[in-house]
């Protein structure tokens, strides 16, 4: 019986002397070595970073990359000019559209900008506008729908915002029309950055 008893007191010191090991580590665990593995975990991340950045770098100085770059910015201005003409070129949008008129052989043709110069501001670009012209012309509903198409289908794009027809007055099949033109300008670029580079041109925001 004493055995028993003394067994039992032994087995209690253990428990509690294990008990208080584990209170213990859990302590130094919390209070050392948890912040110790953030700040690892931390630290690997922002090496990993370092690197990714280090490589980056690296790739950008090989004269492959910067070929790849090249031809990439290449093809994006190209697909940008069908879009916005230069304001230095803005004049020879004029000159586009009577040559359309001439090949449609329409009659009382007369092309002019609406409002101030006809270029207005757009909300949240600063280096384009939108230029309003209005174009005036004699012709059949033929000559008109071709007019239209060879419009559309011009290069920097040309957007019809709207358009009236009605009778001209001299003949049942002829139309006057009168149709409202919008294109994308580039604002004009001063002389430091016209001396710049295309691939520092277009790299300022639009």
């Amino acid at each position: 019986m004493v055995f028993v008893k003394t067994y039992k007191r032994y087995f209690i010191t253990v428990g509690v002397i294990w008990a208080a090991c584990f209170v213990l580590f859990l302590f130094v665990y919390l209070l050392v070595l948890g912040p110790q593995k953030n700040n690892k975990k931390h630290i690997e991340n922002k090496l990993a970073e370092k690197k990714q950045v280090y490589e980056l770098a690296q790739r950008a100085a090989r004269k492959e990359t910067k070929i790849q770059f090249n031809e990439q910015l290449e093809r994006l201005q190209n697909r940008l000019k069908d879009f916005v003409i230069d304001f230095e070129d803005s004049a020879n949008l004029t000159f586009d559209i009577s040559q359309i008129a001439d090949e449609k052989k329409v009659t009382s043709f007369s092309i002019k900008s609406k409002g101030n110069r006809g270029l207005s501001a757009i909300p949240g670009c600063n280096n384009i506008f939108e230029n309003h012209i209005v174009i005036s012309f004699i012709g059949n509903f033929n000559q008109f729908a071709t007019f239209l198409n060879a419009l559309e289908r011009h290069r920097p794009v040309l957007f019809v915002d709207k358009f009236a027809i009605t009778h001209s007055g001299q003949d049942e099949s002829t139309y006057r029309v009168t149709l409202n033109v919008a294109s994308f300008v580039r604002k004009q670029r001063d002389v430091k950055t016209a001396d710049k580079g295309p691939e520092q041109v277009y790299g300022t925001e639009i």
